[in-house]
């Protein structure tokens, strides 16, 4: 999902994926990245510094979701979710699920750990996606006590079981962007875009094949497009409604849809050489 200022891919516990080469394991991120987010840093933003997510920064990447993520993002904002700087132990849970694949990534500020601190200015939570996982995502959602967080997995994973990438794409596995979020004081200077593009090239350093997120506001679909995703399906929201005809989530102006984005990224060393 996707918020106004907050960028939301695959707010499901399943989300935009990137299918996997049988070569190479989408299990274990390669060291070699480091040397990405390093030279990454000086290009986009002199005073930002990439750095791949370990469990060490757990605590304060929820820290930014609470403050700058959950409460404005489109979705969560219709449903009413939770209050800004609160927390909702099943979207901790869902972030923490992708914190575990250990393919996220965050923006910090690199004058403040100039000075021994780390000052999270913006995150992308990326995760693995496999067949299979949104069918046991939506099966072990009917657990849930939370109404309005049924609402909005509900759709997200009823979205994907509907339109199927993997069947279309005859894969097993896709790379997953889930949440794509930038604190409000550091928002308007690259950020974003810049984790969405390490974000590629730590899904081709680990051999995936094919991304895919699920964009719920018009500021993060535009973001996706211009790094090469383009739309599988779409849901208007308006048109997501109950028996009665009454829309279930009723999201606000400008966000009018959800979008299901792709992209494939298996071919590119072989057509960039049949073009020389």
């Amino acid at each position: 999902m996707t918020t106004s200022w907050n960028y939301v891919v695959g707010y499901r516990r399943i989300s935009a994926r990137i299918i996997l080469r049988s070569c190479r394991s989408p299990f274990k991120p390669s060291l070699k990245y480091h040397s990405i987010i390093r030279n990454a840093s000086e290009s986009c933003n002199a005073t930002m510094e990439y750095k791949l997510i370990g469990p060490e920064h757990y605590k304060q990447v929820l820290e930014h979701l609470r403050k700058s993520f959950f409460a404005d993002e489109p979705l969560n904002k219709a449903a009413g979710l939770c209050q800004n700087g609160c927390s909702n132990p099943e979207l901790e849970d869902h972030c923490l699920e992708a914190l575990q694949d250990r393919m996220s990534l965050m923006a910090v500020d690199g004058k403040a750990a100039q000075e021994g601190k780390c000052k999270i200015a913006g995150v992308v939570l990326n995760g693995i996606l496999r067949s299979g996982d949104t069918a046991k995502a939506l099966e072990k959602l009917e657990e849930s006590c939370d109404a309005d967080f049924r609402k909005i997995f509900e759709l997200l994973h009823r979205h994907n079981l509907k339109n199927n990438l993997f069947e279309h794409f005859n894969v097993d596995a896709m790379f997953d962007v889930r949440i794509l979020s930038v604190d409000s004081g550091y928002r308007g200077q690259g950020i974003a875009n810049e984790l969405v593009r390490q974000s590629l090239a730590v899904a081709k350093k680990n051999g995936f094949r094919l991304l895919k997120a699920d964009a719920t506001g018009i500021f993060s679909q535009k973001i996706f497009r211009s790094h090469g995703f383009e739309v599988f399906a779409e849901q208007p929201y308006d048109k997501y409604t109950d028996a009665d005809g009454k829309i279930i989530l009723p999201v606000e102006a400008p966000h009018i849809k959800l979008q299901l984005l792709y992209k494939r990224i298996c071919n590119e060393d072989k057509d960039r050489e049949q073009a020389q």
